[in-house]
């Protein structure tokens, strides 16, 4: 039984800010990595890394891995919807800018809202998320009106991403349906272990060269999602929920958008323009009040943007 009434004190809400900035930075650190790697082998050798320390995880804290004959079906469902997103998520970001990428996979929450309204018994719409809902969406209207002086190939990227985006929230709204049958880290590790050959061949086959220029840069943006923001975040934010629950967390996530565009700027040189900057606030200030003391949260963890 998961914990909603214990009050957070300063230390575990400043550990909570420290976990959603590092949730908001990794798709900085994709991009980085991507400087030295294909795509594809990012995205594989990334969660063959991240698989190997939550199940060490799970094995050293006596957690089961089993799961039932009938339950394979819909493992399998899950982890090709995965391994399609984030290959979708990963050739789109090689495309486009990182800060635009963070502001349009932070639409996930919103995405997922209406498919939880049609799909997920007892979620409904109420004024104040549907409110949240046009904030987001009026943000990333205002992301691509400031789009008159980009590429054609950064258009396409920011769509490829939107498409992943798509695909993840119906992925998110089938595993809230299942996910009381499982144990959280199974519809997390099981997906990556999956996905882990698919990437690896695909990179063999189509990445113009697996790892091109692994210099330090690189090499520590590839342990930062798979160390970092996959394991430690799924580990640390699962710890979390069990002492303060889901409501208290997911208050916090509005954070996320805001951390990936600041380090976009500081670690890539991106251009933050003032349609970037308008297009954060609105998408943060609508994923604020999406989760603003929600009766049920998005998700458990934040897998949009953790992962």
């Amino acid at each position: 039984m998961l914990a909603e009434n214990i009050e957070m004190t300063p230390l575990p809400a400043v550990f909570v800010v420290f976990l959603t900035v590092i949730f908001g930075a990794n798709v900085v650190a994709i991009k980085l990595a991507l400087g030295g790697m294909g795509p594809m082998t990012t995205a594989g050798l990334r969660f063959a890394l991240a698989a190997a320390a939550i199940a060490i995880w799970a094995r050293v804290t006596g957690r089961s891995f089993h799961i039932r004959p009938d339950q394979w079906p819909q493992v399998l469902l899950v982890s090709a919807a995965f391994t399609l997103q984030l290959s979708l998520f990963y050739l789109g970001l090689a495309r486009t800018y990182a800060s635009r990428g963070v502001l349009i996979s932070n639409l996930l929450p919103f995405f997922v809202l209406f498919l939880s309204h049609r799909f997920i018994p007892g979620e409904r719409i109420t004024w104040k998320k549907m409110a949240g809902i046009l904030l987001g969406f009026a943000g990333v209207a205002v992301m691509f009106r400031g789009t008159s002086g980009l590429s054609v190939a950064l258009h396409a990227g920011d769509l490829v991403v939107l498409a992943a985006v798509m695909i993840w929230s119906g992925n998110v709204v089938y595993t809230k349906r299942i996910i009381k049958d499982y144990a959280p880290f199974h519809l997390v590790l099981y997906p990556m272990l999956f996905s882990v050959p698919i990437f690896l061949t695909a990179g063999f086959i189509w990445d113009t060269a697996m790892i091109f220029n692994p210099n330090p840069i690189v090499l520590t943006a590839f342990v930062y999602q798979g160390l970092v923001s996959a394991a430690f975040g799924f580990v640390a934010w699962s710890t979390l929920l069990k002492r303060f629950g889901a409501t208290i967390l997911h208050s916090f996530v509005f954070i996320m958008p805001i951390a990936g565009v600041i380090f976009s700027g500081l670690l890539l040189d991106e251009p933050i323009t003032p349609h970037i900057l308008i297009a954060m606030a609105l998408i943060a200030a609508g994923i604020l009040l999406v989760h603003l003391s929600p009766k049920r949260p998005t998700f458990t963890f934040p897998l949009g943007r953790g992962l």
